[in-house]
């Protein structure tokens, strides 16, 4: 019996070790060795660690493990250091929790005292790990096995088979063997004394270590086994949830399954216990479940329901759901990352889709498969972050600058590039840096594999260049990474000889050639090839030609774009081949070679002397018609002048015989003359013998004799011609013979004449004799009338003498009314007469206070300008003060470095406008050298160009990325336009987006609900613009007040959301009454509106927001003026485009894309109703915000004012608010009604008073305040699209690019002392550019073509002459001698003019156009006038019909221009005054808030300031013999005072649980951030 007994326990215990095998097998996946071996196998503990990794990896890492591939141990056995495995493992088992009671001692292991507790504790272990879901569960394979193997002399265990009943096993139907080695077993057992543990009681003993009530627990767990015996899942997942069964990761979806595989397994369970059945007492657990073993199958449900979870993310292909089931508890897996989700998608994917090849069917992936895929994903991710690092640091590299750092930073293998070679640094550098440049961004790792890929190319071929190895040569030259197109192999030797020269030229700077240098001399070499292929071809066509004496072939051939032959002519088709043919017979002849050719050269000469003859003979042809011409006309001056032709080359014409060449060819032609001779071709003989027919319609000429052609007869030739002229001549030289003496007559006629006069004045005496008396009698009466005539006027002058003050009075009324009449005239009446306008003329004078004026206010935008930099950098710098103290909180960066920003924002703030200036203060752009002159003139002409030519900036805008689209307006063209802060840059500035926004709808509106939809640009800049400044002001007035009221007003409830209103109830409710209300907590909306309280609270907050809509709503329809005028204009232009665009969309559509739903409201009132502090609506402290009710009742308010903007009612999503839908459109009538109110505005040309002139009669040139960063930017961005901003290669804008030639350097701009500098920054270097013209051309002089440049300098002429001329018309005043007073005066004034402009600063100068004129003296400046206005009326601006009426409203309109700049002026300066003080209160905020955060960091510093306890203690850390340890030594005053030891993981769990200070040796407080930053940059190197 006792044998028998002896035997059972070696068979259970080599079940149990079986059992253990295979559990381990499936956690390793790894065979392991047979149950006899694995006793020994153990004993290094290598398995045993491997085992501890799996569930334990932190605890036990893979590097630690010694001898893991057990090479040592199978050499020479057991070393000492193989109990650190077994430490590490019981460690590991230690770390998960697993009771102590199971825990085997290192020698039971090392020196083999007691296995069997050991095989215990793997059970025990197993199903700790299969209860925590670690783990699978350990199989029962007790009566399932027998034993089969050899006799051993020593008592193992050998491998085990097949399954088997214990009662056939205890028949003898198993080998002899297999009863001898269960006879050693049994010894073995009996040899060490050792007893077999209870493996069945593992679970009770388990669930009593985990349980603090173990009676509890037993009756749970007996409940959950009853349950589960019934079958009811109902009944099963009660029992399940009873809390002292201490189950965890219970879901009741699962409970189905939970029912069935605890059902199963407690089947299982039974009949293991009926198989063992070995006379032991019995347990009830034997039977029954464990606590243990029902949460390891609760837990196997659950992972396996997990599963399910990852395989449908992985079907349906989404991150966001694959993510949350890797991280769902049950799966325990490790590393998963949020920001891998598309990996882990990537990786999971291949591996279910590999494993569904393999086993033909699709399976769900194992947890350790899953596990096994994160890993992978991660590795990968890690990878593709090092690589990203990698090339963010190589970038970085290229930025600085030098090469030795980029090559090492390409080299390295992180970023997986191809082979670098270090000996071209300079290369990579140089070409990377450029195509960062182009790329305007960073590279990436794509574009960096290529870009290196192909610079080692190049590296290649320029080493083969220089060895002169022209085999290594070519193989680089053809490999695909050089990417070079079009090489052909039969060219090698020209390509290897073109680079070697082209090397040779540069010399030794320049020797190193770019791919673009290759590509270059390829292509160079590839069409000097073909050309000259191409042109042997056409010469042998040619030569071919001519001996076929084919004309037409020989111009076929003479037309081959491949000859390379200019200027050929059809109708010179006859003449080449003629002179061609006759060269190719010379050559025969001086050669002796009757197949001699012509060569290029040869025929290229026969065809410029071919057009040289053709021309001569058409111009020739062509005078002889015009002096026919001229004969039939008659006019022997025009017959003169023609005779002269030098191409007709007549002798002998002399002026003076003009009518007598006229009389006799007109005698000569009608001779010719034939009745009905109406041929038009005429024929002219050459001087070579060949014919050149004319044809007198067309102009034209041949040298073949046209078809059907019939010659005019009465046609004069060139040698009638000559003859006629030759007569005449000669007749004229006859007649100069005779006036030698004409002087005897000329005397004789002045004697004759004397005598005459001399005569009638004899006569004239005589009769004055005769009559004396009468003339005596007419002088008395004269004299009496006289006195009579003088009395009269003393008395009346007396009269008026003591009436004089009366008089003055009169005169004044009148003068003064008449004044008023006159310029009532002149401002109202369309065409007011000369005199009107001539008595105001005086007005178009500048006067000192102008000037005055005009430099305040030049002053002003200077300043508010540069505040508004200031502002935008105050602003950058706090925000970047904001992350600064962020980072601080989250231990990216010390204390130390916020300080440091801190102080340097203020003295940033004190020092920032000087620092603007410091361009002027050195030799840069605006140095006095000639060349940098021209560069600064030429960037004045630039951007006046593009300030006053919206179109380019317009095609511009589009041509960039949108992200960079909003800084390049903000920082170049709100600079460039002075941020609008005078009428003409208002003015340009809508111009601007007048064309932008025209251009977009063009291009990119598709319909009109598009502008709804989508983010259009030139909306987006347009609110951005007007939302600041005058804008921000603008929604202060409209809707300041009105927000103020609401914010408060503390007890407004507007809450509109049902179950809100239910939980303020239910929590009122439970407040007053202090007991806990019977309704439910959570509800829905219909649920919650069911009640009559909440239906009622939801009637009063609905009335309250609607009343304060109704506030809002007022305020915002009665401001249409106070809406910004820009606003207003671009919504006009909106529509109108919108219109013009969609000619078939109704109104309704149009008010809503381009106005309501998308411009005046949405965009630009809307944020400020939500966010009104964001705006400066309401005033703020520094750091202060909106409550949560305060912002939620301005969004309510915003929602209901967007619906009724958009006409939108509410829907099913908002049931409860459908009673506000009549409100809403009632409402949207009354948006309608104010938007079309608000687009009604003038045009810009009419609000500012700007013209095309107003430059031209400005007192000050335009002036820009821009830094040279915007400037170089601009620049750049020209000269890359200046071929799609201005496709015409004539356009001006091409002719200022070239002006400015290739982009300048940072010396160029500011100077050589500054550039040196390193921490140069042109985005702070300020320059001020006065824009001039340069096709600016106001001369009027004869050559003079510019029609508004006439008409400027005829109106300024002619104010001028109107101020000493008087007269009722142009004709009268211009007709007036100017006296020798008027002249004077006139010069005066000119002085003066001339004096206060040479005063004047040079920016305020007037054009130089226009003071050209100045200083001529009336008598010139009257006939300039008369001069010009013909040339007017013949260009059809004026009419001398009307008294030239048009140039005098021109003039009347100037002076009312004049009078409204003068007005608007006085209007601008106190708007910057207002604008400028605004901007002063803004930077005094934010120097509050800078004042705020500097408060900030000195309470961190007092906070860090050591208390007088401790302010001789030192704290000395030094790492300890282990990673992660520290040892912490206190001195005070030098002396050793205690000892600590730290851990890095404590501090990191410390951190993470948001523990802010901890406590050294019970007395110190450390802060833990700071501490953790501390060791990690003194110790980690992190």
């Amino acid at each position: 019996m006792d044998e028998q007994r002896r035997q059972n326990i070696a068979y259970q215990y080599l079940c149990r070790l079986e059992e253990a095998k295979r559990w381990m097998e499936a956690c390793l996946k790894e065979e392991l060795p047979s149950p006899v071996e694995l006793e020994e196998s153990l004993r290094n503990g290598v398995l045993l660690a491997k085992l501890g990794h799996c569930f334990a990896p932190s605890v036990v890492p893979l590097k630690k493990i010694y001898d893991a591939e057990q090479l040592r141990y199978q050499a020479t056995g057991l070393h000492f250091r193989h109990t650190d495995n077994i430490n590490f493992w019981l460690s590991a088992i230690a770390h998960i929790g697993l009771p102590s009671t199971f825990f085997p001692e290192t020698t039971d292991i090392y020196d083999k005292k007691n296995m069997p507790r050991v095989v215990y504790c793997i059970h025990a272990l197993s199903l700790f790990l299969f209860r925590l879901g670690l783990a699978p569960q350990i199989h029962d394979l007790y009566g399932k096995v027998k034993f089969t193997g050899k006799p051993s002399s020593s008592p193992n265990l050998h491998s085990l088979g097949g399954v088997l009943g214990v009662r056939d096993l205890m028949k003898g139907t198993c080998a002899l063997i297999a009863a001898e080695e269960l006879s050693n077993m049994a010894s073995e057992l009996a040899k060490y004394d050792l007893q077999l543990p209870a493996f069945s009681k593992i679970g009770g003993i388990l669930a009593n270590e985990l349980s603090v009530d173990e009676a509890a627990v037993h009756a749970a767990v007996l409940a959950i086994n009853e349950a589960v015996e019934r079958g009811v899942v109902k009944d099963t997942l009660v029992a399940l949830q009873n809390p002292s069964a201490l189950l965890e990761n219970l879901r009741e979806p699962l409970a189905a399954i939970y029912q069935e595989l605890l059902a199963q397994a407690k089947m299982e369970k039974a009949a293991n216990a009926r198989n063992r059945n070995d006379g032991e007492s019995q347990d009830i657990y034997d039977c029954y479940l464990t606590q243990a073993e029902i949460q390891g199958n609760i837990n196997h449900v659950n992972v396996h329901g997990a599963l399910e979870v990852v395989d449908d993310a992985l079907e349906r292909q989404s991150p966001e759901a694959l993510l949350e089931a890797l991280q769902d508890p049950v799966l325990t897996l490790q590393g998963v990352r949020r920001d891998f989700a598309d990996w882990y998608l990537e990786q999971l994917s291949s591996d279910r889709e590999q494993k569904a090849q393999e086993l033909g069917l699709v399976e769900l992936l194992e947890k350790e498969e899953v596990q096994a895929g994160v890993a992978a994903a991660n590795i990968k991710g890690d990878q593709e972050q090092a690589m990203l690092r990698a090339v963010q640091r190589i970038n970085k590299a290229i930025r600085r600058g030098v090469a030795a750092d980029t090559v090492k930073e390409l080299m390295c293998p992180e970023a997986q590039l191809p082979p670098v070679y270090p000996s071209a640094s300079a290369v990579y550098q140089q070409e990377l840096a450029v195509l960062r440049q182009q790329q305007q961004g960073e590279l990436a790792q794509e574009e960096l594999f290529v870009a290196v890929e192909m610079l080692s190319a190049v590296v290649l071929i320029n080493r083969a260049l220089e060895a002169k190895d022209a085999s290594s040569f070519w193989s680089s030259l053809v490999s695909p990474a050089t990417g070079l197109a079009e090489v052909d192999r039969e060219n090698a030797q020209r390509y290897f000889d073109a680079l070697v020269k082209l090397r040779q030229i540069r010399g030794v700077d320049g020797a190193f050639l770019s791919w673009n240098d290759l590509q270059a001399a390829v292509s160079q070499v590839n069409a000097q090839v073909q050309e000259e292929t191409d042109q042997v071809l056409a010469v042998s066509l040619i030569n071919e030609a001519l001996d076929q004496d084919n004309p037409e072939k020989t111009l076929s051939s003479l037309l081959l774009p491949a000859a390379g032959l200019d200027d050929i002519s059809l109708p010179v088709a006859t003449r080449y081949h003629l002179l061609l043919v006759a060269a190719k017979r010379r050559k025969a002849q001086a050669t002796g070679d009757p197949e001699a050719v012509l060569w290029l050269e040869e025929i290229r000469q026969e065809v410029v002397r071919a057009n040289q003859d053709t021309d001569a003979a058409q111009r020739m042809a062509l005078g002889v018609a015009a002096i026919n011409q001229a004969i039939k006309e008659g006019k022997a001056a025009q017959t003169e002048r023609v005779l002269r032709n030098p191409s007709v080359g007549l002798r002998g014409v002399v002026p003076d015989c003009a009518d007598g060449y006229q009389r006799l060819l007109k005698d000569a032609m009608a001779k010719k003359q034939r009745p009905g001779d109406t041929a038009l071709w005429v024929q002219h003989d050459m001087k070579d013998g060949t014919t050149y027919y004319f044809h007198l319609r067309t102009f034209q000429g041949t040298w073949e004799q046209p078809p059907g052609c019939r010659l005019n007869t009465s046609h004069l030739t060139r040698e009638e011609i000559q003859s006629a002229v030759t007569k005449v001549t000669t007749a004229h030289d006859r007649q100069q013979l005779w006036k030698a003496n004409v002087g005897f007559i000329i005397r004789l006629q002045a004697r004759l004449r004397g005598f005459l006069v001399r005569q009638k004045f004899a006569e004239h005496s005589h009769f004055l004799r005769t009559w004396l008396p009468a003339v005596v009698k007419i002088q008395i009466q004269a004299w009496a009338r006289m006195w009579a005539v003088r009395r009269r006027y003393r008395k009346r002058l007396g009269y008026f003498q003591k009436n004089v003050s009366s008089i003055v009075k009169i005169q004044a009324f009148f003068r003064a009314r008449k004044a008023r009449d006159d310029y009532r005239m002149l401002v109202h009446t369309p065409h007011p007469p000369l005199s009107v306008v001539r008595r105001f003329a005086h007005l178009l004078n500048q006067s000192q206070e102008d000037f005055l004026a005009e430099a305040e206010l030049l002053k002003l935008q200077e300043e508010v300008v540069r505040k508004i930099r200031s502002n935008q950098q105050l602003e950058q710098d706090l925000n970047l003060m904001d992350i600064k103290i962020g980072l601080l909180v989250k231990n990216r960066i010390t204390l130390q470095e916020v300080v440091s920003h801190c102080k340097k924002l203020t003295k940033k703030n004190k020092e920032q406008l000087s620092d603007m200036m410091v361009l002027d203060k050195q030799k840069g752009l605006k140095s006095l050298s000639k060349e940098k002159r021209q560069k600064l003139e030429a960037y004045q002409h630039l951007f006046y160009l593009l300030q006053t030519q919206p179109i380019y900036l317009a095609k511009l805008i589009f041509q960039m990325p949108q992200n960079k689209t909003t800084k390049f307006m903000e920082s170049v063209i709100f600079s460039l336009y002075n941020y609008a802060s005078n009428s003409r840059e208002a003015y340009l500035l809508l111009q601007l987006f007048k064309a932008a926004l025209q251009e977009e709808i063009k291009s990119k509106v598709e319909q009109p609900q598009d502008m709804v939809t989508g983010n259009p640009t030139v909306v987006r800049l347009v609110v951005r613009f007007y939302r600041n400044g005058r804008g921000q002001s603008a929604l202060r007035e409209i809707l300041g007040k009105v927000i103020q009221d609401v914010l408060e007003d503390k007890m407004l409830s507007v809450h509109t959301d049902p179950v809100h209103l239910y939980k303020s109830w239910i929590n009122q409710t439970e407040a007053q009454t202090g007991q806990r209300s019977h309704l439910p907590y959570d509800v829905t909306p219909e649920q919650a509106l069911s009640h009559p309280e909440v239906q009622r609270r939801l009637d009063i907050s609905l009335r309250n927001l609607l009343a304060v809509t109704d506030k809002f709503l007022a305020a915002i329809i009665s401001s249409v003026d106070q809406i910004p005028y820009g606003m207003r204009y671009v919504a006009k232009v909106l529509k109108t485009t919108l219109a013009e665009k969609f000619p078939d969309a109704t109104e309704n559509e149009i008010h809503k894309a381009s106005v309501v739903g998308n411009l005046l409201y949405y965009r630009f009132l809307n944020p400020a109703v939500v966010a009104p502090d964001a705006f400066d609506i309401v005033a703020m402290a520094a750091g202060g915000a909106l409550a949560a009710p305060q912002r939620h009742a301005l969004g309510a308010v915003a929602q209901v004012l967007q619906h009724a903007a958009a006409g939108k009612a509410f829907s099913r999503e908002s049931q409860h608010l459908r009673v506000l839908n009549d409100y809403l459109e009632e409402t949207h009538l009354k948006f309608r009604r104010f938007i079309c109110r608000a687009c009604q505005v003038l045009e810009p040309e009419e609000r500012f008073a700007v013209d095309e002139y107003s430059d031209m009669v400005a007192v000050a040139k335009p002036m820009v305040y821009i830094t040279m960063g915007e400037l170089v930017n601009t620049h750049r961005l020209l000269l890359e699209h200046q071929d799609w901003i201005a496709p015409d290669h004539r356009d001006p804008l091409h002719e200022l690019l070239e002006d400015l030639g290739e982009l300048p350097t940072v010396p160029d701009l500011i100077g050589e002392n500054v550039a040196t500098d390193g921490n140069v920054d042109l985005s702070k270097l300020e320059v001020s550019l006065t824009l001039t013209n340069k096709f600016e051309g106001l001369e009027t002089d004869a050559d003079d073509t510019n029609t508004q440049s006439l008409l400027l300098s005829t109106k300024q002429m002619l104010a001028d002459i109107m101020q000493f001329h008087p007269g009722d018309s142009l004709q009268e005043i211009l007709s007036l001698s100017a006296s020798r007073e008027e002249e004077a005066a006139h010069k005066r004034l000119m002085c003066r003019r001339q004096a206060c402009e040479a005063q004047t600063p040079e920016p305020l100068r007037r054009h130089r156009s226009l003071t050209a004129h100045s200083l001529l003296p009336l008598a010139e400046k009257q006939r300039r006038v008369l001069r010009n206005l013909r040339r007017l009326e013949g260009l059809g601006l004026v009419s001398a019909r009307d008294g030239y009426q048009g140039l005098v409203d021109e003039l009347a309109k100037d002076i009312r221009n004049q009078r409204k700049r003068r007005q608007r002026r006085k209007a601008e300066l106190l708007k910057l005054q207002a604008t400028l003080q605004g901007l002063s209160m803004k930077t005094t905020f934010y120097e509050e808030q800078g004042d705020y955060y500097s408060q900030y960091i000195r309470a961190c510093l007092d906070h860090l300031a050591p208390s007088s306890n401790f302010r001789n203690v030192i704290f000395d850390i030094t790492p300890g013999d282990e990673a992660g340890k520290f040892e912490v030594n206190a001195k005070f005053l030098g002396v050793d005072m205690e000892r600590f030891q730290l851990h890095y993981q404590d501090l990191l769990q410390l951190q993470y649980e948001g523990v802010a200070v901890m406590k050294l040796f019970n007395k110190a407080k450390v802060n833990v951030n700071l501490l953790i930053f501390l060791l990690n940059k003194k110790f980690l190197r992190k």
